[in-house]
């Protein structure tokens, strides 16, 4: 067998760069992906209530006046269409990025969103007219489908064990901020009215936030299980090494790791492919976690807060500059939200937070609600309408922390940690499109619903959070302090017992193998290297998973 020094493992990166500071930043740039998606909720909201946009999308010549008084004369149906057209080709794109994330890889599949994403902004930049606004979104959609797939995966598999909460909050936090900074970029621009380019600057902001994650995937490093799924096993052991340790492929711990998610992948390997179908047989609770978190997390009504946050402020009593003003404050304290994930999300559980989250929404959205049928019935420009005005604002800062909190990260986090990797990626396809089907009918029926039964509306998102909570409460494991090996423990289908039966056995093998190599004394570092990198024996992986086929 060669030994450790002649296999070439190419060191990628410098000494000061590996460990921590690539750990984090691989996390933070990825979550870039996300960030541009937030910033695209935030342009198009703060557009909306713009009278030149307004002129070349839509057709109306308007003034302030007539869009606070809610006189725009565009039908709703049509602004529902150019809202939700990019969650259709994103629930498209996140059934073929099931694919692309897996045969090219978590890094090539942000690499190709964030082109996509480029392409877009570009269209919306120049767009003359509400053909070319539904072009742009659409393609916007399809990047931003590929990335709201793959960056929660690539996330979780980058992550510690102990801290994949952690993890993911700061992703969900990438978003909240792209949101946050889109919210005071159309502020700031706004005062650019009448040039068009009081809409058109923010897009020339997104299209510089793609580039940026373009150029980061080729500093970005892949994953370690995929690089060992895809049979790239010595330089798996070496991007291990650059981001949980010093980059020293000899440090047992590192070593160590690698053989236990090698394990895990072999089981799975020995196990056949994952199809479509097995995802609801031998994943069922699973599958019905990763897809019912995903339709809450949107049927909660996050979306139809953010979406129309500038023209549900200027409902409650607000004008045009007062809404985009406070909407960059919601924004603010919608990232705010994420703080206590990033810290407690590990400590105190899934379960706990979304439970705390359902609470929180139902009290939230009751109070929004019956401000928003208190104002409909005070005069206009009334000294009540402005205190109820303030007091609607309190609440949508409520709603939004909280949101921000619990239901916005946690239902990413679970989406891609519950599968094993050999349905990690149609798995996280699956909750992921139910999100975007999910987002599209929120985002369709808001405007013409809203027109019809006003503040009823919250009423309706407030009984989607209180049976939220049922759900969690009766049938979600807790899946906090598990390795993503682990997380077959957690629940009870079959697939987790057959998949702990084989990984016992191949663990068996390999201990048996190093015994009869080196005896019963622990093998130097070098070695344990060469016999970490030593490919199992097909011929043992079958023996050992075919006892379980047959249950």
């Amino acid at each position: 067998m060669l030994s450790f020094k002649h296999r070439k493992i190419k060191n990628r990166y410098p000494r000061w760069m590996v460990g921590k500071p690539l750990l984090f930043a691989s996390s933070a740039l990825a979550s870039l992906g996300d960030a541009m998606f937030g910033y695209s909720q935030g342009v198009i909201a703060a557009a909306q209530v713009q009278p030149t946009f307004i002129k070349r999308m839509y057709g109306p010549s308007l003034s302030f006046q007539d869009i606070e008084n809610g006189n725009i004369g565009v039908n709703p149906f049509v602004q529902a269409v150019a809202i939700s057209c990019l969650n259709i080709t994103a629930f498209l794109a996140s059934f073929a990025s099931s694919y692309t994330c897996d045969y090219l890889g978590r890094r090539m599949s942000v690499r190709i969103g964030a082109f996509i994403y480029f392409v877009a902004a570009l269209i919306q930049i120049f767009m003359p007219n509400f053909a070319a606004l539904i072009i742009g979104r659409c393609i916007q959609g399809v990047g931003v489908g590929i990335l709201s797939m793959t960056v929660p995966i690539l996330q979780c598999e980058i992550a510690p064990g102990h801290s994949r909460g952690l993890f993911v909050a700061i992703e969900y936090f990438f978003l909240n901020t792209g949101y946050a900074l889109s919210a005071w970029v159309g502020y700031g621009f706004f005062f650019k009215e009448p040039s068009e380019l009081s809409w058109r600057g923010p897009y020339i902001v997104q299209a510089i936030l793609s580039v940026i994650l373009f150029l980061w995937t080729f500093i970005l490093p892949e994953t370690p299980r995929w690089l060992i799924q895809s049979g790239r096993r010595e330089e798996a052991l070496q991007v291990l090494a650059d981001l949980h340790g010093t980059g020293d492929v000899y440090d047992p711990m590192i070593v160590k790791s690698f053989m236990e998610i090698e394990v895990a992948i072999n089981t799975e390997r020995a196990l056949g492919d994952c199809s479509w179908t097995q995802l609801f047989t031998q994943y069922k609770s699973r599958a019905m976690v990763g897809v019912s978190c995903q339709q809450f997390a949107q049927s909660n009504g996050i979306n139809a807060i953010l979406y129309f946050l500038p023209e549900n402020l200027l409902r409650a009593g607000f004008v045009i500059q007062e809404a985009l003003l406070y909407s960059g404050a919601c924004a603010i304290i919608y990232c705010a939200g994420t703080i206590p994930t990033m810290i407690f999300i590990d400590k105190w559980g899934r379960r706990k937070f979304l439970l705390v989250g359902s609470a929180g929404l139902t009290l939230a959205l009751a109070c929004l609600g019956a401000l928003q049928f208190h104002v409909d019935k005070l005069p206009e420009g009334s000294e009540a309408m402005r205190a109820t005005a303030f007091g609607f604002f309190a609440a949508v800062c409520v709603y939004l922390f909280v949101y921000g909190a619990t239901w916005g990260p946690t239902p990413w986090l679970l989406g891609a940690e519950i599968f094993p990797i050999r349905a990690r990626g149609k798995g996280m396809a699956l909750s992921t499109s139910v999100n975007w089907i999910t987002n599209f009918l929120l985002a369709f029926i808001t405007p013409p619903l809203f027109s019809v039964i006003h503040g009823g509306f919250y009423f309706v998102l407030l009984g989607s959070c209180a049976t939220s909570g049922f759900i969690v409460w009766k049938m979600y494991p807790e899946t906090a302090g598990k390795t993503l090996e682990q997380l077959g423990e957690v629940f009870g289908d079959d697939a987790g017992a057959v998949e702990r039966k084989v990984s016992q056995g191949v663990r068996a093998s390999m201990s048996m193998s190093m015994s009869r190599s080196h005896g019963d004394m622990l093998p130097d570092p070098r070695r344990l290297v060469d016999m970490a990198l030593m490919p199992a024996s097909e011929d043992t992986l079958a023996t050992n998973a075919s006892p379980e086929k047959k249950d």
